[in-house]
């Protein structure tokens, strides 16, 4: 393991966790209030750092095949996730992380519906943020890929206008400007479809009846207005869950963990303090004869 601690944004660090294969890693913050998140990339400003900023300790993990991690040349087919949230695993054993509460964001949070099937015991709460996951019925391939293989020319519309707040608007257009100066993506970057997550199931009926099997408390924090992530998949999603809390925003979408940043994580600090005090996602209840 490789560490940097002169940035100025995050200390970045390296793990190797396969033959050939370095993640790459930016952490913020400290202590013992373990927070881990894995992604293809992060804004520079989004739930996770404000979260560091709350008092958690936390560390943004970039996926095998995306720089600065490793590339790959491997096609991993239906194992993808199951491989990304291994990683995440190894990544905490480098780091001698034991337990830890995790984080993602769409295909993020895909890869924590794999890491609470397969590693139930190292998590404590999950925070799940425009989660799905997809239904099968509609197709195993990647909107991403699916752009990249030029089936479709653009994604839906992921977010709905602003009304009436030009801060929320300020943020959006610094957001786009960031997006729009990332260099051009590597052709093994390029080559990667990782597909949606829990494909491996086939069907509706058995992918639901896995989420059923998820015990670690979960919140799932989603936009009414979202076309990927729909108000209808994430219903489904809580309905399966036995330990779920469900928080819906109006006029939001896809993109509101990088938009709607300070309530999101008001709304993730509760739950997560929650988790640690009773392992539940929700109040005590106080009841006397």
């Amino acid at each position: 393991m490789e560490t940097n601690n002169n940035q100025s944004i995050g200390r970045v660090g390296r793990v190797r966790v396969d033959e050939g294969i370095e993640l790459s890693y930016t952490e913020y913050g400290s202590g013992g209030r373990y927070l881990l998140s894995a992604q293809v990339g992060f804004a520079p400003k989004g739930m996770q750092q404000k979260l560091a900023e709350m008092g958690y300790h936390v560390y943004c993990i970039t996926l095998r095949g995306f720089a600065p991690s490793s590339y790959v040349t491997e096609d991993y087919g239906e194992a993808w996730y199951d491989i990304f949230a291994d990683d995440v695993v190894r990544v905490a054993d480098a780091l001698g992380i034991a337990r830890f509460n995790y984080i993602g964001a769409s295909h993020g949070a895909g890869l924590g519906w794999h890491l609470m099937l397969r590693h139930p015991e190292r998590v404590e709460g999950f925070v799940a943020v425009v989660p799905g996951p997809h239904s099968l019925a509609a197709g195993t391939m990647s909107y991403r890929q699916m752009m990249l293989q030029g089936i479709i020319d653009a994604p839906p519309p992921m977010d709905p206008p602003i009304d009436d707040d030009p801060a929320r608007e300020l943020r959006r257009a610094r957001r786009a400007a960031w997006l729009a100066g990332l260099p051009e993506a590597h052709p093994l970057e390029k080559a990667v479809d990782y597909g949606r997550p829990l494909m491996k199931y086939k069907n509706e009926e058995t992918l639901c009846e896995k989420l059923r099997g998820i015990k670690t408390p979960t919140l799932i924090l989603g936009g009414a207005d979202d076309p990927i992530s729909t108000p209808e998949l994430m219903m489904r999603t809580a309905k399966c869950l036995p330990h779920c809390k469900l928080v819906m925003y109006s006029d939001c979408g896809h993109n509101i963990d990088t938009d709607l940043i300070e309530e999101l994580c008001g709304e993730a600090d509760r739950f997560l303090r929650q988790v640690a005090a009773s392992g539940r996602c929700y109040e005590p209840v106080i009841e006397t004869e």
